[in-house]
């Protein structure tokens, strides 16, 4: 079933997300849904406050950046196949340098801004079968993971940017929070009277 996406401006956005185990209510046909929704919305990722849960999930699929002729041929190939479920990830060690790519987010339509991240990641995470697994992540596919990772410490890529560039934005963002925004996917604005 393909959710609405919490657009910018509900709390939930802001929420620390909680830990869950394997007795979370409906758990395999919550991830579904999500697969669902993010691949209707063209996404890479998706966490799960983005559907209006304050939980340590989130979901990836960089499929997409296979055709991305400015990536390098590796990089591609990797990235055609990073895909999985990540359940109460930690990241626990960034390395690196800093680099900027034009994030955008789900949440957030029709805005992408550069964003400085490290370029690698150790992560550590359960997967669907709630099995341990371990990773070092680098390049897009890091940026990635520490996208749908903040989203689950309550923070948004536009945080991430200066304040003047946050001052350019405001009304962008105050009218995403409005519902006045086009978008060719369900959303779930926190401003609509209803």
């Amino acid at each position: 079933m393909i959710l609405p996406i919490v657009a910018y401006g509900d709390p939930v956005l802001r929420k620390v997300g909680k830990e869950i185990d394997q007795d979370y209510p409906n758990l395999s046909e919550l991830i579904e849904n999500m697969k669902e929704t993010m691949h209707n919305a063209k996404g890479v990722g998706l966490a799960a406050p983005q559907i209006g849960k304050a939980i340590r999930l989130f979901i990836i699929d960089a499929s997409p950046f296979e055709d991305n002729e400015e990536l390098e041929d590796e990089e591609r190939k990797f990235l055609k196949d990073f895909k999985g479920v990540f359940i109460n990830p930690e990241i626990l060690e960034e390395s690196g340098d800093e680099w900027a790519f034009g994030e955008g987010c789900l949440s957030i339509p029709n805005i992408n801004e550069d964003v400085f991240r490290e370029e690698t990641v150790e992560i550590e995470y359960l997967d669907e079968s709630f099995q341990t697994q371990k990773r070092t992540l680098k390049g897009l596919a890091a940026r990635i993971f520490q996208h749908e990772y903040d989203h689950i410490e309550g923070v948004l890529f536009t945080d991430k940017l200066s304040t003047l560039k946050k001052r350019l934005l405001k009304k962008k963002l105050d009218n995403i929070s409005k519902g006045k925004v086009e978008v060719d996917y369900r959303m779930k604005f926190p401003m609509i009277k209803k």
